[in-house]
């Protein structure tokens, strides 16, 4: 599948831009960005993520989730990489998540695509609309609502 191609290309890794760390972080890079959104990509393996031993262990499958999840971190990490917020100082909270439908399972050693497209973007909410894609195939979709701030300085 062809994505589409954001103007910044960055090709740099999640903990770089996010405030998450292991276990809780599923961007390994974030590809490209701009004002219209981000391209960015997780893989999922039995190493990284403890989840599959308990999640259905006899077809282990990423929690939806954790799904909703890595691709909310994708856009956080674009608002970051586009020096809407600090490196080291930028937090999100989910405010909420609407239109979510899950297409296929997420399997261990599936990459992710996320393509999050940016809805709205203000000063202190981030809307975007997010698909994550296994190869060609869309795995999962949602719309969500972020609140966005630095460690030190929250808007809630």
């Amino acid at each position: 599948m062809d994505f589409p191609t954001f103007k910044q290309e960055y090709h740099k890794p999640g903990i770089e831009l996010l405030p998450h760390r292991e276990p809780f972080l599923f961007v390994d890079e974030l590809i490209s960005a701009d004002e219209t959104g981000a391209l960015g990509c997780y893989t999922f393996t039995a190493e990284k993520n403890d989840f599959f031993r308990g999640h259905f262990p006899f077809f282990p499958i990423v929690p939806g989730v954790v799904l909703v999840e890595a691709m909310c971190q994708v856009a956080g990490a674009s608002v970051v990489a586009r020096h809407l917020l600090p490196e080291g100082q930028a937090a999100f909270i989910l405010g909420s998540i609407d239109k979510v439908r899950f297409r296929r399972p997420v399997r261990p050693g599936d990459t992710l695509t996320t393509v999050a497209t940016n809805v709205r973007l203000l000063s202190k909410l981030g809307i975007f609309a997010l698909k994550g894609y296994v190869g060609d195939e869309l795995a999962a979709e949602a719309e969500v609502k972020c609140v966005l701030g630095t460690k030190d300085k929250f808007p809630v």
